[in-house]
């Protein structure tokens, strides 16, 4: 009589999911592509390619969340990936960009160039390996430190806008290391930044929201360069000051429960 228990002994099916991880690595062919662009001196493909890359980043998670094809290989596989699109393909555009150009100056300051690229680099590289250690336990609300394709869309947006607009010169320079080296330190930073993680597209939204929606593209299509790149700075700054607030609002929380708490014992 032929046993009907289940054969345990099967080995577990081999494989990985192929759409999130198709579009990670489309993700990572558009980060890679943008360093290409750059040593070409297509600074404004490049940073478009960096966007796309942005693009493909957002969509791989949702669609392993809607499609249940979560897995460990596809976790490790886009952070590999937005290592190369927000950590090496951004900080070497910008050093193509500009930044290169402070080789030609004597003692330290020939090395800043490469030493500012460096430093966005090693901190994207820092910040992902925070947020891989951390992403069990972080409130899912806040992002601690600025999130490495928001730096990344910072510094695309930059080169993309002064290269359209032909910005050089020594202030130009001065400007972009200091914009480049500040984004490193703000993702490595204990700032805590929205990350718009709550809200569910699956809900109806009120009308305004659709009409805001509109007037933000229409705004984008101005001079995407320049509202990307303001944009950018708004996020940039509202972590400080989203830090702040919530630190204010917790020690003013304290305050009230210990007067609450001496009021009980007066009594």
């Amino acid at each position: 009589m032929a046993s009907t228990e289940p054969d345990t002994s099967r080995k577990p099916r081999r494989g990985i999911y192929l759409l999130p991880n198709l579009l990670t690595t489309t993700g990572l062919f558009f980060g890679f592509y943008a360093v290409i662009a750059a040593t070409t001196g297509d600074f404004h493909l490049a940073a478009i390619a960096i966007f796309v890359a942005m693009v493909m980043d957002g969509l791989d998670g949702r669609v392993a969340r809607l499609t249940n094809t979560q897995s460990d290989f596809g976790v490790q596989y886009d952070s590999l990936s937005d290592m190369v699109c927000f950590g090496l393909a951004p900080a070497l555009v910008m050093y193509l960009w500009v930044l290169g150009d402070m080789a030609g100056l004597d003692g330290l300051l020939g090395k800043m160039g490469w030493v500012g690229a460096f430093t966005f680099a090693a901190c994207a590289a820092l910040r992902l390996a925070r947020f891989n250690t951390q992403a069990g336990v972080a409130d899912k609300r806040y992002f601690q430190g600025l999130p490495s394709p928001a730096a990344a869309a910072g510094l695309a947006s930059l080169v993309w806008f002064g290269h359209g607009a032909g910005l050089e010169g020594s202030l130009v320079v001065a400007f972009a290391w200091l914009v480049t080296v500040v984004t490193g330190l703000l993702m490595v930073s204990n700032f805590r930044f929205y990350s718009f993680k709550e809200i569910d597209f699956r809900y109806r939204v009120p009308f305004i929201v659709i009409v805001a929606l509109v007037l933000g593209f229409a705004l984008i299509s101005l001079n995407p360069p320049l509202v990307l790149f303001l944009t950018f700075l708004v996020y940039a700054g509202s972590g400080p000051v989203l830090t702040i607030a919530i630190r204010r609002r917790h020690r003013h929380e304290v305050q009230q429960r210990r007067a609450a708490g001496h009021e009980d014992r007066n009594d």
